[in-house]
């Protein structure tokens, strides 16, 4: 596939990212009386992955996520000249995605980008107010987990057809468990996408949610390719957020 549709496919998927699983949060989570809650925007980032992997999971692998491009090349399942080029679409796609949603957003009486526009942040931007150390800690473990599920999942001894719902799955699992945390990033493009809109305190925070997804990911690739064994991933299923 040429690269300039792959590049094409992961700034739309990354787009649809954003503004399925932000939107739910900014628009949808508390809304009167039928919110969907914690549970409902977990399952909304979660769906916006297994959607698109089987949407673009053909064209690009649906990697949607600077993390998830650099676990697969650390996992030797993806070339290093393509890194620089997804990782900008992705950003791209995630500012995008971020805009729609903010033209969509202010249309509310009352709307006010500064309250968090589903930003991440630790200490006092942190939704139950948890410190640097545990923000750290709960990004670098779960993307590395992430990684691990999409690098499993996707080995080309593992059933076939069902990476995507297992990593849709899992993102919603990392939802649940850290969005009390840190708003839930395991992904850099989600979070620069956002916090560019709401600037300040999102902007001057968004360092760890590329330093600790970045890292849990290269982690994640080096372990699996010992613990998997060599066997590629068909290009097909390598998607996901």
């Amino acid at each position: 596939m040429p690269l300039v549709k792959r590049l094409a496919a992961e700034c739309l998927g990354t787009s649809w990212l954003v503004l399925g699983g932000c939107g739910s949060a900014v628009l949808a989570a508390g809304f009167p009386e039928v919110g969907i809650g914690l549970l409902g925007v977990s399952l909304a980032f979660g769906l916006t992955v297994l959607t698109m992997a089987y949407a673009i999971g053909h064209v690009s692998g649906c990697h949607l996520n600077p993390a998830v491009s650099l676990g697969l090349f650390f996992g030797g399942r993806f070339p290093a000249k393509d890194l620089a080029p997804y990782v900008a679409a992705q950003v791209l796609g995630a500012v995008a995605g971020a805009a729609v949603l903010y033209v969509i957003a202010s249309g509310a009486p009352g709307f006010d980008v500064q309250a968090g526009f589903a930003s991440n942040g630790f200490g006092e931007h942190s939704p139950a107010g948890f410190g640097l150390l545990a923000a750290l800690a709960a990004e670098i473990v779960l993307t590395f987990m992430f990684l691990i599920v999409i690098l499993g999942s996707t080995h080309g001894a593992a059933p076939k057809g069902f990476a995507p719902i297992a990593i849709g799955l899992c993102l919603t699992l990392i939802h649940l468990i850290s969005i009390p945390v840190t708003n839930t990033s395991v992904n850099p493009a989600r979070s620069t996408g956002v916090a560019v809109f709401v600037g300040d305190w999102a902007m001057g925070q968004l360092w760890l949610f590329w330093v600790a997804p970045l890292v849990g990911a290269a982690l994640a690739g080096l372990v699996y390719r010992w613990l998997g064994g060599p066997q590629p991933a068909p290009v097909a299923v390598t998607g996901e957020a």
